[in-house]
């Protein structure tokens, strides 16, 4: 499984962000996906997941502003923010894990993109 993340960079506070995962070298559509974040000095954070069947869970964090959705036609995942708040800042990395079952998200996900770094100007 390969999985490469874009759309980080420099967004302003209260402006909207999309972030992108492409999977590729297996079956998307029997995969769950996931994304996580990472400041420094601190532990990956879920924040949001998607069942292989579309089954989705966000964050606390994330919850009233965040979307996660994916195309299985495109084997694309997608977080969108509708606001970004200066503690988003972070490195988002998605996260793939095999599950058949389409309602199921798993508690381990095995494979990672590199990441992309999301800074935030106040």
């Amino acid at each position: 499984v390969h999985l490469v993340e874009s759309g980080g960079g420099l967004v302003q506070v209260g402006s909207p962000l999309k972030l992108s995962c492409e999977f590729s070298g297996a079956a998307f559509g029997s995969y769950a996906m996931a994304w996580y974040r990472q400041k420094p000095g601190q532990e990956r954070e879920l924040i949001a997941a998607i069942s292989s069947g579309g089954w989705t869970s966000i964050s606390d964090a994330l919850k009233g502003r965040g979307t996660i959705s994916r195309d299985n036609t495109k084997n694309t995942m997608t977080l969108q923010l509708d606001s970004v708040r200066p503690e988003d800042e972070a490195t988002y990395l998605c996260a793939a894990a095999r599950m058949v079952l389409v309602a199921s998200i798993p508690s381990r996900f095995d494979d990672w993109g590199q990441g992309t770094q999301v800074t935030v100007a106040s």
